[in-house]
Order: structure tokens, then C-alpha cells, then sequence
């Protein structure tokens, strides 16, 4: 959230933070928004149980007051109904630490570590119904070191977010993306040409000379 707020403050940047919104009053980020200057709003999800339906009625007229075009999460650990995803659907972004379709919902590094990958990182990614899915639009990654914890893992991919979910913004309010099925093409894409390898194999020095038949 503290990433777009300073994304937007630049002059070129085709979008503003109309509003913060959390459903908990002790949520960190409200006090990060008010200090840059942008409104809050709290709707606490607890006084609504398991009614969804009626949370959302009272979110969506938070949305409408502040005439919002997209919608952002950023840790927003609940759930949506199948009919407000729709209503939203190709104008509500979330952000994963992983490399989706892998490891998606909780402990996405510990996750990466059992598994053993060498690269993770995040994806931006349009809602639907189901959870940590739908049409990826921007991902980054890093090499997962040998010592990594879950925490020092998490760390470097936390930078990775700062930096792409600002820029898969800037592309979608520029009108840059279209959905197709259930892919995301970026107009004036041509793709890149960067790697990422890991382990790096020509940094490493090797211990003795193996021979093989």
C-alpha cells in the first residue's frame, strides 16, 4: 500500500489513491495512509459474521463515495463473493509472494523452501472467485539461497512487491492490458530477454574435477 501511495505521487503516474479501506480498525497501513494525506475508511468485518453479502453492500458504498475505479488488496485475508468478484472483475489487482500457480494461500515461503525451489518471487494477478488465482499480469523473482528461512526469503520478495505492483497499476490505469480468456496480454510488449539462473553456476568453485562416462 506505502508503495503505491508513493508510486501515485509522482507526476506522470496515471492513477491516484482515492482511499485506503480495511475491515480492522488495528490495521498498520491506515495510519501509513492518513499520514500521506489519503482518506481511510474502516469497515469491520467481524459485526457482519459470516454475511459476506452484507459486508460488501457497505464496502461497495464506500467504493461509490469515493467514486473508485480499481480496486487494490493488499493483505486483505478475506474472502469475496463469487458476485461481488464479478461486478469487479478485470478492475481488482491482488498481489501473491509466489511465483503463482505455485504456492498459493498461507506460508507461500515456507511453502517454496519444502519444495525446494531455487527461484521465487511475486505476482500481480486479476480476482476471480478463487483464491490466489485468475489472470497473472506482472511477476518478479529471486533466487532462493540455501540458508534462506521463511523470513529472509519473504524479505527479498517483499522488495520485488514494492517494485511491481506499482508498475502493474501504472499499466492497467494507462488501459496497457487487456484480458484474453484466462490470460493477460500487455499491449507494446515485446517480452524480455533477461534471465534469472539459480545457482549461478559460473560464480561457483568447484571442488575437485569429476569425470564420467
Amino acid at each position: 500500500m506505502a508503495a503505491l501511495i508513493k508510486a501515485a505521487r509522482e507526476e506522470d503516474f496515471p492513477a491516484e489513491i482515492g482511499v485506503v479501506i480495511s475491515n480492522r480498525a488495528d490495521a498498520g497501513g491506515l495510519g501509513k495512509a492518513r499520514a500521506s494525506g489519503v482518506p481511510t475508511a474502516t469497515i469491520e468485518s467481524k459485526s457482519f459474521g459470516k454475511d459476506r453479502s452484507a459486508f460488501e453492500t457497505v464496502l461497495q458504498s464506500a467504493l461509490d463515495q469515493h467514486s473508485i475505479d480499481l480496486i487494490c488488496l493488499a493483505g486483505f485475508m478475506r474472502l469475496f463473493t463469487a458476485e461481488f468478484v464479478q461486478r469487479w472483475y478485470g478492475r481488482m489487482l491482488n498481489i501473491h509472494p509466489s511465483l503463482l500457480p505455485s504456492f498459493p494461500g498461507l506460508d507461500p515461503h515456507g511453502q517454496a523452501l519444502k519444495a525446494g525451489v531455487k527461484i521465487s518471487g511475486a505476482t500481480v494477478h486479476f480476482v476471480i472467485p478463487e483464491t490466489d488465482a485468475g489472470p497473472i499480469l506482472m511477476q518478479g523473482a529471486v533466487a532462493v539461497r540455501d540458508d534462506d528461512t521463511p523470513d529472509m526469503l519473504a524479505a527479498r520478495i517483499l522488495e520485488i512487491e514494492h517494485r511491481i505492483y506499482p508498475d502493474a497499476l501504472r499499466l492497467v490505469a494507462s488501459g496497457l492490458v487487456r484480458l484474453d480468456g484466462d490470460s493477460c496480454k500487455t499491449a507494446g510488449s515485446a517480452g524480455s530477454d533477461a534471465t534469472l539462473i539459480s545457482p549461478a553456476v559460473g560464480s561457483l568453485q568447484p571442488s575437485g574435477r569429476s569425470h564420467g562416462e
